[in-house]
């Protein structure tokens, strides 16, 4: 199973100072987190994609193309690219040349996001939403698997003989994660194509988040890709820890408070009991996120938020050697335990690689 971290890339004031980091601040920042993240043995980096302020992720490739040269064995992902409003022609080259340079360390999750302005900034019609992920992500998918395309569609000028370069490192495309938190045909999108789920659970009740889940687990088996149980699901979560949990809901609380997502509502602790959110210790942390299997099954990628909403640096940088120390060493051992045979691992370009090959040898073999 693999652990990491997601980012949202805000610039958010400290409520706790009154000070507010610079755009440069908080782009250097992501990357000394992502650094931290793979020095406390943390499995995956995802970051987001915005185009608007406070955020400052717009361009998820040149950042993990940086944080790529930094790195040795860390996954690089995305928290959200936006399949509605970026060229699939684009995601498919820039994500190709990300794959090149990282050595096959990268992953990438799809999504429409939740900036509703940013579809006539490029073009687009949000009404046009799920129209758009669906077509896009048929084309994309294309690309990176054949090396000549024709293809015509609704939202994009005709192809006609294109191939998208670079290609696939090895010919194998950066795995796919279809991310949703409200919409079936996102799930049905996942599971038509045999790809991972990943709902982003942080903001919902785990009634919610189990609706999703198990009709992406239902459809994939349908399509014939697995039985439920071996279909590819990612969950989110939000942590703040201290060694003594009073500590840590004492300092969590004024970013709680001031968060434009999160406060202006219920209190704190209600919010805890109804989504992902723990604030309080490593133990605690720990049983919450070992709750996660006995709502969902067992699944393939755990990430974890732990900065934004202006928290410090030196702050999340503590929480990632909690993480990194004491919590994500017990929830391997917690979720290899009483772990089916039959459910697979997340897929990484080094396992969807020998899976290839030796498919290919098989096919080889000559007929009994």
């Amino acid at each position: 199973m693999q652990f990491g971290i997601f980012t949202v890339g805000d610039v958010t004031t400290d409520p706790t100072t009154g000070r507010t980091p610079t755009e440069h601040e908080r782009i250097k920042a992501m990357v000394t987190i992502a650094q931290k993240a793979e020095e406390v043995g943390l499995d995956v980096f995802a970051t987001g994609e915005h185009h608007n302020p406070p955020f400052v992720p717009s361009s998820p490739t040149t950042m993990l193309g940086w944080i790529a040269a930094r790195t040795e064995e860390l996954i690089l992902s995305t928290a959200t690219t936006l399949i509605t409003t970026n060229d699939p022609v684009k995601i498919a080259e820039d994500y190709a040349m990300l794959q090149h340079l990282a050595d096959g360390r990268v992953d990438l999750v799809m999504g429409r996001g939740n900036t509703g302005p940013v579809y006539p900034w490029f073009g687009k019609d949000i009404r046009d939403g799920i129209s758009l992920a669906v077509e896009n992500y048929a084309l994309l998918h294309r690309l990176w698997r054949e090396d000549v395309v024709d293809w015509e569609g609704k939202f994009r000028t005709p192809l006609q003989g294109f191939t998208a370069t670079p290609r696939p490192l090895d010919g194998i495309p950066p795995f796919v994660w279809h991310g949703s938190i409200r919409s079936p045909e996102i799930a049905e999108q996942a599971a038509y194509y045999g790809d991972g789920f990943f709902h982003n659970n942080i903001f919902w009740p785990k009634e919610h988040t189990k609706k999703l889940i198990d009709l992406y687990r239902e459809r994939y088996a349908y399509y014939g890709h697995g039985s439920p149980e071996q279909a590819i699901v990612g969950l989110g979560g939000h942590v703040y820890m201290r060694h003594n949990s009073q500590d840590a809901i004492r300092e969590f609380r004024p970013f709680f408070d001031h968060s434009p997502v999160m406060g202006g509502g219920i209190s704190m602790e209600e919010y805890m009991e109804q989504t992902p959110l723990t604030v309080g210790t490593p133990e605690q942390v720990i049983e919450k996120t070992l709750t996660f299997r006995e709502h969902f099954g067992d699944y393939q990628r755990q990430l974890f938020i732990v900065d934004g909403g202006g928290v410090p640096l030196k702050a999340v940088l503590e929480q990632l050697d909690m993480l990194g120390e004491e919590v994500v060493p017990v929830l391997r051992k917690e979720f290899a335990k009483s772990r089916p045979a039959k459910v697979p691992d997340a897929p990484t370009h080094t396992s969807l690689l020998a899976a290839r090959d030796a498919e290919r040898a098989r096919s080889a073999e000559p007929a009994a």
